[in-house]
């Protein structure tokens, strides 16, 4: 089934065929470039593999197996009868052999997924037909653990990235881009939930709350705002565009309780709008603090890394592609990046390690 849509947002998809390979955009990617310490001279993304319909949350676990959050829009993505919508999958990659398998499907509609300290994968999963809340994955047996599943009572919107910081307090976004199911939460906003189970509204004022991230000296969190200006962009009709919010790359203080004070912006994309700018997605640091983001500017769409001061210390382009998120590999593979873009995940070798928690 073939579609074509695009709209300026968090989430934008151009002419997707369902169950057709796509070309090797990575032999056509411009070169990176920047300080060859951040990014080395000759690195180029390579691709690993090709997913159903929209790729989005990577992370890679203690066995350096890449996970990512393969989300099938149902409005589009269908089995190849064009009958049947899918439920969304969590895809498992091997690095060394480029072997993928399927992790989990129905995948809940996850988006971003993390690993804690202990090896278990949270999830953040999403609306149109997901399940709009926070599990955590036991990687030994296969169950599942509901750590958010709303706040004061009301559902939350759709569950987009998360953020793990030292102490095992778990942060996440709830903005809403896609789905048909009603609207209750308060706004969209940022949360936190700590390991006793509680679960607090740290951000209201963080726009269209997106991708998230605690530094590595756990004194900061970063939080994208990411507004496309409607709630259920598959609804649109032919004709009709949305006006875009605030797409804002922000940070905040980081108490030793929790809480986030002190809001500042670090990048204001919605200047770039001309040429269009869709905004950040997600973001990853590297073990000196840089922060590596998904920046979806259709007119420079790429991973931008950023020292803590806000330079720009190098650039990896994905082409016409517009990224979504990035991660880190472990141990041997510290310096490998994985970069989700359209339906795939790349990866490219790179001068920093990551951070992970220790």
């Amino acid at each position: 089934m073939k579609w074509t849509l695009a709209f300026a947002g968090g989430i934008a998809v151009a002419g997707l065929m369902f169950g057709a390979s796509l070309p090797a955009f990575a032999e056509d990617m411009p070169a990176p470039s920047g300080d060859p310490s951040v990014i080395p001279a000759g690195a180029r993304l390579e691709k690993l593999f090709d997913g159903d319909c929209f790729a989005e949350g990577p992370t890679v676990g203690p066995d350096n197996m890449v996970y990512f959050s393969d989300i099938t829009f149902t409005k589009f993505c269908k089995d190849p009868t064009g009958k049947h919508s899918m439920g969304g999958h969590i895809w498992k990659v091997d690095p060394a052999t480029k072997q993928a398998t399927i992790f989990r499907s129905p995948s809940g509609m996850s988006n971003g997924l993390k690993f804690d300290r202990d090896g278990n994968l949270i999830a953040a999963m999403g609306a149109d037909h997901g399940l709009r809340m926070l599990t955590k994955i036991d990687m030994k047996t296969g169950r599942s653990l509901i750590l958010a599943g709303g706040f004061e009572g009301k559902p939350f919107n759709a569950l987009n990235d998360i953020s793990i910081d030292e102490k095992g307090r778990i942060f996440f976004t709830d903005p809403r881009y896609l789905g048909h199911e009603p609207v209750m939460a308060d706004g969209f906003a940022a949360y936190r939930v700590d390991p006793d189970g509680t679960v607090a509204r740290v951000a209201m004022d963080c726009g269209k709350c997106n991708g998230i991230l605690v530094s590595p000296d756990q004194k900061r969190v970063y939080i994208v705002s990411n507004d496309n200006g409607a709630l259920a962009f598959e609804n649109m009709k032919k004709g009709e565009a949305s006006l875009p919010g605030n797409h804002l790359l922000q940070v905040w203080d980081l108490a030793a309780d929790g809480t986030l004070s002190n809001r500042r912006v670090f990048k204001d994309y919605s200047k770039d709008r001309t040429p269009a700018c869709s905004g950040p997605d997600g973001l990853i640091a590297d073990a000196e603090g840089n922060v590596w983001v998904a920046e979806r500017c259709e007119h420079r769409a790429g991973i931008a890394v950023y020292a803590p001061d806000g330079k720009e210390l190098g650039f990896i382009p994905t082409g016409k592609e517009l990224p979504t998120n990035v991660a880190f590999g472990r141990g041997a593979l510290a310096n490998t990046l994985y970069v989700t873009s359209g339906k795939s995940l790349y990866r490219i070798q790179v001068g920093k390690k990551g951070y992970q928690l220790p």
